[in-house]
């Protein structure tokens, strides 16, 4: 694989990669730190990728099964500092009026299961394909299918909720 400059994998996958990360652990420092683990799988264990053009899968598939194998050893202890508020709130600085309706989004996607989150941040932010989804995550194509689909249907009622929630809002403070 000596074809394949790192730098230049670094280049091409390294935002694509964080933000997948960041979709997954919700967090910018373990998005980071994943983000940066992969990189380093990549250069000491990329040498064996037989086929360069599966790169960008075998770099998705590495990110995600260390963001597995975190989740599982982290499912053994209690985090104290995990604020699901304090999480949230570093998403999007509430300063950024233009994006409020990104952060809604946003906050709607990280709070669906992982089981839907991420084959709907790899098909809708990361633009990759069913194939590339279901090899990254090691499923059949149609799971994939099914998995996108059922999460944007929870998605979408999250929205929903989310909407109403804001209209009864503005109608109390209507009525104050």
């Amino acid at each position: 694989m000596a074809t394949l400059d790192f730098e230049k994998l670094v280049e091409d996958f390294y935002m694509p990669l964080y933000r997948f990360a960041l979709s997954l652990s919700r967090r910018e420092s373990d998005a980071a730190d994943l983000t940066q683990q992969t990189f380093f799988l990549w250069a000491s264990k990329g040498h064996q990728l037989r086929d360069a053009s599966k790169v960008k899968t075998w770099l998705f598939t590495s990110l995600y099964r260390e963001f597995l194998g975190r989740k599982r050893q982290q499912d053994r202890y209690v985090d104290s500092e995990n604020n699901p508020e304090a999480i949230s709130a570093q998403v999007v600085p509430a300063s950024v009026v233009n994006q409020l309706d990104g952060e809604i989004v946003h906050r709607a996607l990280l709070d669906l299961e992982e089981t839907y989150r991420a084959p709907l941040t790899l098909f809708y932010l990361q633009q990759h394909s069913y194939k590339e989804i279901a090899e990254t995550l090691a499923i059949p194509i149609g799971t994939v299918m099914s998995r996108i689909s059922r999460g944007k249907a929870q998605l979408r009622r999250a929205l929903a909720d989310n909407v109403g929630l804001t209209k009864s809002e503005k109608g109390d403070a209507a009525h104050d």
